[in-house]
């Protein structure tokens, strides 16, 4: 871990952002004037939009949702005939789990920068970050009210916890510390215990926090209870998958905060047709997201977005170096997903080479707003979704078939397949429902980076009739799953250590 001294001039830097409008950008340090440190209900704000803007560099750093979310199990092929194909080569890479192969240096894709991932370092500067937030907020800030104290230690906490979730399911156990200015070594934690911790801190903030915002450019951006209530959801099924003698608890606790979600009337399923809208941000399915526009000057990295895989011309452009898509799914894969032709998704999402096998493939859930005029090469100017309310519905959805309760789970289920105009589910309860669900979740998410994660939770990522990259039990023990971890973490702390997979050669 770094010293305190490194965390304290990060933080200083964090608390000058200049505006709340523009949602990611920060504040160059000439700017400093050194006597701005929580002076006021705005620099509260703005410290809270930065540390948003440091979780998000690790989003924009390298092609993260594609890498950790969606190509580890092997349902994407990279188009030989593209623009530079040998530097598409990599999802097959991802697709075969051999990371330490990707990350070694010297291949075609290395501006993708895949070797950051295995770096921590910006989520502890978060999580410090918002340690310290709270910690102001405790003290007394002059302007913050009481009710608006507590608001703001709900989204510092998030903010906390969103970082531990991602690195628990990034790298597994990790050190876990909620105190200011922390600088004391300490050992990695085990990852269901991180997270029951940070299950319970959110508990104690969640009622402090409105639902949403009836300003709708905060809607999805800044945090909120729906954003809590996702965030405990998505940790909870997390644990009911690795602490098996207290699943039922895991999913029970889910189940209860997918129902208070949905009665809380404050987010909707928007129809199919208003789908540019989800995508574009703020909307009202937006339950936390990390919202990017042009419009605010916001420079997102071109490899970062994962419609810059799926996408080719007039969505992408120059039309000679976009005359294919760099990568497609499994015509086999979608085939499987998307059986039932009534499904709107498949016209709305996706071109008609849907099954193509090839670059002619294209996932146009990501295309819908584009903004290119002539020749510039630029991804459409959509928002980084991390959590929306059709996925945490069905992730109720999932719990509730757990519990056993059918009824309730497919009512649940079919609000999603209703708004995608598909055919209603009708079969049976049991393993047929649990299976329905996981494919709804593969067909509902494709391409915003949950389906390795699902199947890494549910144990399907053991078996080839869900993955095409199977972990056999051995190595998905010794953490196969995982990521490596950057050897500097190892700096000024005797006790870490780093993931015997990797450490072991991958294999």
């Amino acid at each position: 871990m770094k010293k305190v001294i490194i965390y304290t001039i990060i933080i200083a830097a964090a608390f000058c952002l200049p505006s709340c409008k523009k949602f990611l950008d920060v504040q160059p340090l000439d700017k400093l004037t050194g006597n701005n440190f929580f002076q006021s209900k705005e620099d509260v704000v703005a410290n809270i939009y930065n540390l948003s803007r440091i979780v998000f560099s690790k989003y924009n750093e390298t092609h993260f949702v594609g890498a950790t979310g969606e190509y580890r199990s092997g349902e994407v092929l990279y188009e030989s005939q593209s623009d530079l194909a040998p530097a598409r080569e990599f999802v097959e890479i991802l697709g075969k789990n051999n990371l330490l192969f990707l990350i070694s240096g010297g291949r075609p894709w290395d501006f993708y920068n895949f070797g950051r991932i295995t770096d921590w370092t910006a989520y502890y500067q978060a999580i410090q970050g918002a340690n310290i937030l709270i910690a102001k907020l405790d003290e007394g800030i002059p302007g913050v009210s009481e009710t608006e104290k507590n608001s703001f230690k709900a989204e510092a906490a998030f903010i906390r916890s969103l970082s531990y979730f991602t690195m628990v399911r990034l790298y597994g156990n990790v050190v876990y510390y909620t105190d200011a200015f922390h600088s004391g070594a300490q050992p990695r934690e085990n990852f269901v215990s991180v997270l029951n911790k940070c299950i319970a801190d959110l508990k104690t903030h969640k009622n402090n926090i409105a639902w949403t915002y009836t300003d709708p450019s905060l809607k999805g951006v800044r945090a909120s209870r729906g954003s809590i209530v996702a965030l405990m959801m998505e940790m909870n099924m997390w644990n009911a998958g690795f602490d098996p003698n207290n699943a039922q608890k895991y999913y029970q606790e889910t189940a209860d905060l997918g129902k208070e979600l949905i009665a809380s009337n404050a987010f909707r399923l928007l129809p199919i047709n208003e789908w540019a809208t989800v995508i574009k941000g703020r909307s009202d399915e937006s339950l936390f997201e990390f919202y990017r526009s042009i419009n605010y000057g916001d420079a997102n990295a071109n490899i970062a977005p994962i419609a810059d895989m799926f996408l080719h011309y007039p969505y992408k452009r120059p039309e000679y170096t976009h005359r294919v898509s760099f990568a497609y799914y499994r015509g086999e894969y979608m085939q499987k997903l998307f059986q039932d032709g009534s499904d709107k998704r498949i016209t709305s999402w996706f071109n008609e080479d849907i099954f193509a096998d090839n670059g002619k493939f294209m996932m146009l859930k990501f295309a819908q707003n584009s903004f290119s005029t002539g020749e510039e090469d630029a991804n459409p100017d959509n928002t980084f979704m991390v959590f929306r309310y059709g996925g945490e519905i069905l992730l109720a959805a999932e719990a509730l078939a757990d519990l056993g309760e059918d009824a309730e789970s497919i009512k649940l289920l079919n609000m999603v397949r209703d708004r995608a105009q598909a055919s209603k589910y009708t079969g049976g309860g049991g393993s047929a429902l649990k299976d329905f669900i996981f494919y709804e979740r593969s067909r509902e998410l494709i391409g915003e980076g949950h389906h390795y994660f699902d199947l890494v939770r549910t144990k399907r990522i053991l078996s080839n009739q869900w993955s095409y990259n199977v972990l056999t039990a051995d190595k998905f023990s010794r953490g196969a799953w995982t990521w490596p971890i950057n050897s500097g973490a190892l700096n000024n702390n005797p006790y870490m250590v780093l993931n015997e997979y990797w450490v072991n050669g991958g294999n």
